[in-house]
């Protein structure tokens, strides 16, 4: 998810107030008119995002006495107004960081209450994926409750019985090209690639070294071919077709129109939601990402999404003891129930994520869920947010055959050093 740049907050700042306004006041130290304390969390499409509701329900469980009332913003708008909140005092308790980048922000500003000790408190810090990657300067001012990365989902019944265990992207390319048949509106793709840049520049990065900061982007040579080879082939809808169309990766996926797509661990949620609700029947299971080079490690990308406590919070303590449960084996178990990968786990969590109806729980499935790495999916620094647009724009000149690799690549090293030194 693209952070912010600066320059546009002070546009936004007052629309995005008025925005949060009913749904967050401040009352310092809110009651329900039974008496129960109430804390408010800042979180986004909550109707549609079924790891809040399970964790505020498992909350109010364990804690009868405090009420938790959701500040529901719209997916879309939630940075920008999560950003002008804080600048503004604005003292909804609980705020959900989407992202990284993001958290920087908040952390570096002194938005965000302090808690490492917190985190020096837990008994391992070992079971926490994703930790380290909320620690600024020694401190840390939120908690991971949970950490998705990219894996292989695949149709069972199109794959057939495929080894799908241990994918290079050289096998993923000639499976693709295998696996597509038909023409026009009867046309089944081997696979879909998202338009995202993510999908081929994180890859890469991931799996080689590349540095998304650059200026060297010459490592990303290779995975854009393997993208171009499979789009020239016919084996993936093209990319300037998934643009204009909108095209989505879970439609494609679900009408039986692709075969194989690599996306995060996030999806599995929904695709199981969709299920129960009737809206798909695809057999499916997941297996690791595919890998530049068939090494027995499984290097793959990913982002934590966390919790923390607004320094301008009406009930500090009561929002730090959400956090702390959210992000911890009770708020993991709670998540991993419905198939959200949480960040802390350890054999019980994961027990109960295969035991989730409907989830793939075969060898490969589980093996999927356990990578070697996960490296984060952009690096935290100030210039990440002017980096991703110069890296975006690129990438789609790329993708639509309007410049060629190596003219792509030479103009993000050209673009990075010039524009973002």
């Amino acid at each position: 998810m693209r952070r912010t740049p600066a320059r546009v907050i002070p546009a936004v700042l007052a629309l995005a107030l008025a925005g949060v306004a009913g749904c967050s006041s401040s009352s310092s130290g809110s009651h329900t008119a039974n008496g129960k304390t109430v804390i408010k969390v800042a979180l986004w499409n909550y109707d549609t995002t079924p790891e809040f509701k399970a964790l505020i329900d498992g909350f109010e469980a364990k804690y009868p006495n405090i009420t938790v009332q959701p500040v529901d913003i719209l997916s879309a708008d939630y940075e920008q107004k999560i950003t002008a909140m804080l600048a503004g005092g604005d003292k909804t308790d609980v705020i959900t960081v989407k992202n990284v980048t993001d958290y920087s922000q908040y952390g570096t500003r002194g938005q965000l209450v302090d808690l490492t000790d917190a985190v020096n408190a837990l008994p391992s810090k070992s079971s926490y994926a994703g930790l380290d990657d909320f620690k600024l300067s020694g401190k840390y001012y939120a908690l991971p409750y949970r950490q998705d990365f990219w894996v292989l989902y695949y149709n069972k019944k199109l794959v057939g019985d495929t080894d799908m265990s241990h994918l290079t992207w050289s096998d993923f390319e000639a499976l693709a090209k295998r696996l597509t048949t038909g023409s026009g509106a009867d046309k089944v793709y081997g696979a879909y690639l998202h338009t995202w840049r993510s999908v081929v520049q994180a890859v890469a990065s991931a799996q080689t070294g590349g540095d998304l900061l650059g200026p060297d982007y010459s490592w990303l040579k290779p995975q854009y071919q393997v993208a171009l080879d499979l789009q020239q082939a016919g084996a993936v809808m093209p990319f300037a077709t998934a643009t204009s169309q909108q095209a989505g990766y879970d439609a494609q996926f679900t009408t039986g129109k692709a075969a194989l797509v690599p996306m995060g661990t996030w999806w599995a949620a929904a695709l199981l939601s969709e299920k129960t609700q009737g809206k798909n029947a695809i057999d499916w299971a997941i297996a690791p990402l595919p890998q530049v080079q068939n090494n027995g490690q499984t290097v793959t990308f990913g982002s934590p999404t966390a919790f923390g406590v607004n320094k301008k919070a009406a009930d500090k303590p009561d929002a730090e003891k959400f956090v702390e449960w959210a992000s911890g084996p009770e708020g993991a178990a709670a998540v991993a129930k419905i198939g959200i990968t949480p960040a802390y786990s350890d054999s019980s969590v994961m027990s109960t994520f295969f035991a989730a109806p409907g989830m793939p729980s075969d060898p490969v499935s589980k093996a999927a869920m356990e990578p070697t790495k996960v490296q984060l999916e952009m690096p935290v620094s100030d210039k990440s947010a002017d980096v991703d647009q110069i890296l975006t724009e690129e990438h789609q000149l790329v993708m639509t055959g309007q410049k060629s690799v190596d003219a792509g690549v030479a103009e993000m090293e050209s673009r990075v050093k010039n524009e973002v030194g």
